[in-house]
């Protein structure tokens, strides 16, 4: 047995999930009996534990890792602000009249949301709350309307800014280290987020075009299913169009841009990103629309010429031009901090904000949570030889490299049934990553199809977490078999869209190459 305590430790974890203690502390709560058995049976060092307060350590100082809470925020504000509500109420009222054009509206939505929130959970409960009910009432197939508003809800888990890209950019790039090491290089490489982010771009563009593609096939051929909304409502003129589209794209394109630029680093730009979602609040539940146009401009302006023109006024050798402008970055700077302090009062008296930031502080003291256990149980696991295993069944594999790739996605893809995309990527992807490097596969492309595969598993019955959160905001008429059946031709999208990125890596290796 204490030759297999390993494998029965992994196991071990899976039943604790399953039978529904709290993830973080059945993570913690295995590694610390497993470590026990190990040291009792004389198979673990148990002076191994002692790296925990380095590991601990090095997650509070992660730079990356601090970009999480603010992205997270960034897409509460949007989301109990309600400015994704009003977004999809117009597209649904722009398209609708369409055949299939409801679904369509859906998934662009669903897009724009992903790329400004990045929160799935969130994401599939606010469409299922506004767009499905008007689906129904508009005569959709429900396992189509179901289908389509799990599908679009999970895009936020491979477009960029996602939280599954961030972390997944942290393990990716230590695991790329971990190889370089094993190859004998100790001049080692690192991997950005802002790489991983270019990265996944096309690849979640190209998966937003094989669902439209589907939706307007099937539209033409079953119209039946997705017929034209016949709305109450008219259709939104141009000004309703720009004040509900124009908002996110510009705050998408702030934030990714700053990435993609080298302007900002990721945490840099997700401050950016909460900034730009708390001024676009304040407009909509009641602030001086003047002053944080004002504002938001200043800001803006602000960026520019302090990253073209900086200035030190410390310095008293300085000229007249740089005191002037000195003076106008502390001009510039009142005016923005003006328009958020007018934008923070809006918020706070319509107590949007307080929503926001309690969604926040529990979804970052999750994924935290998550971390620090997960650091804790794969401490253990090497302890207990679990590294070493892994590495042999990969290297076993038939097929070679690309054989043990399959493998791996297999059971990523099998785990993601169980686990949650944060305990894969801390627990799993650790033991996997470095050896699939090692075989000679890209890390970055290697992580995009991971990404995707991740996506994947949130769509999967019986327990793909997207369907949990549509069956909570569903209306009671949909059954969970429907919901079941209306996301299985978009599993098989999934797939299609995993193999051309299989078969053509430079889907996601091209973009990072350009930008970095």
């Amino acid at each position: 047995m204490s030759a297999y305590l390993d494998l029965i430790m992994f196991a071990a974890l899976i039943v604790a999930i399953l039978l529904g203690f709290p993830v973080s502390f059945s993570i913690a709560g295995v590694a610390v009996v497993f470590a026990y058995l190990g040291w009792a049976l004389g198979v673990m060092d148990i002076s191994l534990m002692g790296a925990t307060g380095q590991r601990i350590f090095g997650l509070i100082s992660n730079q990356v890792l601090i970009a999480i809470p603010l992205f997270v925020l960034m897409g509460a504000v949007l989301e109990k602000s309600r400015i994704a509500e009003e977004l999809l109420d117009t597209m649904g009222r722009l398209f609708g009249q369409l055949r299939g054009g409801l679904g369509i509206s859906v998934v662009l939505v669903g897009a724009l949301l992903a790329a400004s929130t990045g929160i799935v959970g969130a994401t599939v409960v606010a469409m299922g709350m506004i767009a499905l009910p008007t689906m129904l009432r508009s005569g959709y197939d429900p396992r189509v309307a179901s289908g389509i508003v799990c599908t679009a809800g999970t895009l936020g888990q491979i477009i960029p800014p996602s939280t599954l890209l961030i972390i997944l950019a942290d393990v990716m790039s230590n695991a790329y280290q971990q190889a370089q090491y094993e190859q004998g290089k100790f001049s080692v490489e690192a991997l950005s987020v802002g790489q991983f982010f270019a990265a996944a771009i096309v690849p979640g563009l190209m998966l937003v075009v094989l669902y439209l593609i589907y939706i307007l096939a099937l539209g033409f051929f079953r119209p039946g299913d997705m017929p034209p909304a016949t709305l109450d409502t008219p259709k939104p003129d141009r000004r309703e169009i720009l004040s509900a589209v124009v908002p996110p794209v510009l705050l998408i394109f702030a934030v990714l841009g700053a990435i993609l630029g080298g302007v900002a680093t990721p945490t840099e730009a997700a401050a950016v990103g909460a900034i730009g979602a708390l001024l676009m609040a304040g407009i909509r539940v009641g602030s001086n629309p003047r002053l944080i146009l004002f504002g938001a401009a200043a800001l803006v302006l602000l960026g520019i010429l302090a990253g073209l023109f900086p200035v030190r006024l410390q310095r008293n050798d300085l000229e007249f031009m740089s005191l002037a402008a000195g003076g106008l970055y502390i001009v510039l700077t009142i005016i923005g901090a003006a328009a958020i302090a007018g934008a923070l009062y809006a918020t706070l008296r319509n107590r949007s904000l307080h929503g926001a930031v309690d969604s926040t502080l529990t979804m970052t003291a999750m994924i935290f949570a998550t971390i620090l256990a997960a650091g804790v149980f794969s401490l253990v696991f090497i302890g207990l030889g679990g590294e070493e295993r892994v590495s042999e069944i990969l290297t076993a594999m038939p097929g070679g490299p690309m054989g043990a790739l399959l493998f791996c996605m297999a059971f990523v893809f099998v785990l993601g049934f169980f686990l949650d995309f944060v305990e894969i990527s801390v627990i799993v992807l650790p033991l996997i990553a470095p050896t699939l490097i090692v075989m000679g596969h890209d890390p970055i492309w290697l992580g995009v199809l991971l990404a995707i595969n991740l996506q994947t598993s949130f769509l999967t019955p019986p327990f793909g977490f997207s369907l949990f959160y549509l069956r909570g905001a569903a209306p009671p008429e949909i059954t969970t078999g429907q919901i079941y059946a209306g996301v299985v031709p978009f599993i098989g999208l999934q797939i299609i869209g995993i193999s051309l990125v299989w078969l053509m890596p430079q889907l996601a290796t091209w973009l990072p190459r350009v930008f970095f």
